[in-house]
């Protein structure tokens, strides 16, 4: 079987109403579907995404200049198309928009020999586990007001989420009585995390830290500017409170970096920017090497099948984003979430859904 061409379809995805953190307003989605095809019919898929819809361009040139290095390997050369990947953007960098690009083929080259062999990816990687702890991430925005963070807290806990995260503003008096009212409504038993999306430098995190220690909270996420690596550290070492991080950072080297200056206790690799399923692996073997627990950022219909393979794995974030792109839905049952086990991704794109969203 040989890989004998690349398609992408370039998918706006409204939100039903603005969200906010610290740092934007997103309104719609803008993703792009990448499908590589082949000489006996079989098709890969895979999904990337920007919240800026002006940068769905750069996404999709992207993929497309990649298209040579992938076009007439078979499936199951993941590794060979990675390393020649990584040669062709050398003079163009390492992170960034060239790594999304690897991802994008990446992860369709993964879901295509997966569904050669008639295995989902977790099985292909060496699945550790059959379901994932799932936390409530879409929702508990900087746009809520008290009752609304309240209201929604409570949902959660009413669908069974053991574990949920708030965002931050990054300043005491607005973040401490919203954090109070939140554990509050949903009592000791549910872990509550906050993010303050790398809004505050070093010492106004740690400021932040010991008003909100008071909270039991499970951990602060991106406290400081994702490439502050030291400074993430210096709020590590002052606070009690686990500091996640590393939604921002691109590939094992990235992730290298942050285990190497003690950036973060939780490490949370994304699987776009990490560089795909091959590298979300190599990252998953990395901290299980220092013992460091994965949870990870966005993508959750994919990401399930990365954290059922990773030794470490802490938690997967819920957000039904991509939901209506998708044929099936995640199963969650009691804050769990069950990996699908049929081949590939085995979570399905809504081909109809695609076409009702494409630009």
């Amino acid at each position: 079987m040989k890989i004998t061409h690349l398609t992408t379809t370039a998918v706006s995805l409204p939100l039903a109403e603005p969200l906010g953190n610290a740092t934007a307003t997103i309104r719609q989605l803008s993703c792009i579907v990448v499908d590589l095809g082949t000489d006996e019919g079989l098709r890969g898929e895979n999904l990337i995404f920007t919240i800026r819809p002006e940068q769905v361009k750069l996404l999709d040139a992207m993929v497309h200049v990649l298209s040579d290095a992938v076009i007439g390997l078979d499936p199951d050369d993941t590794g060979a198309f990675w390393a020649d990947a990584w040669r062709r953007i050398n003079f163009i960098g390492f992170t960034g928009v060239s790594i999304m690009g690897i991802s994008a083929i990446d992860g369709a080259m993964w879901d295509l020999r997966a569904k050669r062999a008639g295995l989902s990816i977790s099985r292909m990687l060496g699945r550790c586990r059959e379901t994932i702890p799932a936390y409530a991430s879409g929702g508990l925005w900087l746009t809520q007001d008290i009752p609304a963070l309240v209201r929604q807290a409570e949902g959660f806990v009413a669908q069974g989420f053991k574990a949920m995260k708030l965002r931050l503003a990054g300043r005491i008096e607005v973040d401490l009585p919203r954090v109070k009212a939140v554990r509050a409504a949903i009592g000791s038993e549910i872990a509550l995390m906050v993010d303050a999306n790398q809004v505050l430098d070093a010492d106004a995190a740690i400021r932040l830290g010991d008003a909100l220690a008071p909270f039991d909270i499970a951990w602060f996420e991106e406290p400081v500017p994702a490439h502050a690596l030291e400074a993430s550290a210096k709020v590590a070492n002052a606070l009690r409170i686990p500091i996640a991080s590393g939604e921002n950072e691109y590939t094992r080297y990235g992730f290298r970096r942050m285990i190497e200056a003690g950036a973060a206790s939780i490490l949370m690799p994304d699987l776009q920017r990490v560089g795909g399923v091959t590298e979300f692996a190599r990252v998953g073997a990395l901290a299980a090497s220092f013992d460091l627990p994965i949870s990870s950022h966005l993508f959750p219909e994919m990401s399930l099948q990365l954290l059922a393979h990773v030794p470490t794995a802490h938690s997967l974030e819920y957000m039904d984003w991509f939901a209506p792109l998708y044929q099936e839905k995640i199963d969650l049952i009691d804050g769990l979430a069950r990996v699908p086990d049929a081949p590939g991704w085995a979570m399905a794109l809504d081909r109809a859904a695609i076409r009702c969203y494409s630009l």
